[in-house]
């Protein structure tokens, strides 16, 4: 990636770099682990790296964290708002807290108890509001005039992407023999800030977007080459319900190389394959990675293109009361 094809992005290693120093002793190091089972059945090594054990049970607070600690102190006094029913919420909760300012939550009234019990939990201000994206957003704009706050949306935003290409760096690190990073893929904050960390300091590296197929409207903007929104998607994969945003769709545009959408048939049964072979309670959105991982789509690629594969388990942030079996 050159420079003038970085300028062109949201972030840039550059920035990438002064987050991982910036979020350095708030956020884990979280492990990268293996597994046998899944080597096998993939017909390659896997590499998991597990930002389900991350402050807050999700990559969310690496993002979140960063955006908070990049404004000054007078701004930073006056808080920080975002509209979330999910990890973004917590993370931006924690990462508030821990600065000690205020964090307001707009949420949606039938946002699941355990997911405001969690934002409360972390000391996090919610303001309910009706279950649109029009009322998340306008809710939003009010707490901003009434308090001043400083908006930080879940994935569109530069600090926020870059706060999540430090996952890259970290895997990166620990395996720079990889020849290919899954990322899962909803709003792309994510993959955005992987990808962009990723092909720069390994160019020839594949990143690869995991998608479910009741969600694919990444795969459907990358293939019309423009911004296709989710239609009302239902997926188990709740935290890929979310449709790109104008900065993050440049990024899928062009440094994905490839988009694979798995059945929520499949995605259940990686979540479950990953419980319990490896041990890790991870939430479906991670299990849609581990679902392209053990793909058809994967088994069928040569090895010596894809010898050493990274996946990122995103998040385990699981309502035990509503499993999947």
């Amino acid at each position: 990636m050159g420079t003038s094809a970085a300028a062109s992005y949201a972030t840039n290693l550059a920035a990438i770099r002064a987050a991982r120093h910036r979020i350095d002793g708030f956020a884990h190091r979280t492990p990268v682990v293996t597994n046998a089972t899944l080597d096998a059945i993939a017909n390659r090594r896997l590499w998991f790296k597990c930002e389900l054990l991350q402050k807050t049970g999700s990559f969310k607070f690496r993002g979140a964290t960063n955006a908070i600690r990049m404004l000054d102190d007078a701004a930073a006094a006056r808080g920080f708002v975002t509209h979330s029913s999910g990890n973004h919420a917590q993370a931006l909760a924690l990462a508030a807290r821990m600065r000690g300012v205020p964090a307001h939550v707009v949420m949606p009234s039938n946002s699941a108890e355990v997911k405001k019990a969690a934002v409360r939990g972390y000391g996090g201000r919610i303001i309910e509001c009706e279950p649109t994206l029009e009322a998340r957003e306008s809710t939003a704009a009010r707490v901003i005039a009434e308090t001043g706050a400083s908006m930080i949306p879940p994935y569109n935003h530069p600090d926020v992407i870059a706060g999540q290409g430090t996952i890259a760096l970290e895997l990166l690190d620990e395996c720079p023999q990889l020849d290919a990073i899954i990322v899962p893929l909803g709003g792309g904050g994510l993959i955005s800030g992987v990808a962009i960390a990723a092909k720069a300091l390994k160019p020839s590296i594949k990143i690869i977007g995991a998608e479910p197929e009741l969600a694919g409207d990444a795969a459907l903007s990358k293939r019309e080459g423009s911004i296709q929104p989710a239609m009302k998607p239902t997926t188990i994969a709740d935290g890929l319900r979310t449709s790109l945003g104008p900065l993050t769709f440049p990024v899928v545009r062009d440094l994905v190389d490839e988009i694979v959408l798995v059945s929520e048939a499949e995605i259940v049964a990686h979540m479950r394959l990953a419980w319990e072979r490896m041990k890790l309670t991870i939430e479906p959105s991670a299990a849609v990675g581990v679902a392209v991982a053990c793909s058809a789509w994967m088994r069928a690629r040569e090895n010596a293109d894809m010898q050493d594969v990274g996946v990122i388990l995103c998040g385990g942030n699981v309502d035990l009361s509503a499993l999947p079996w």
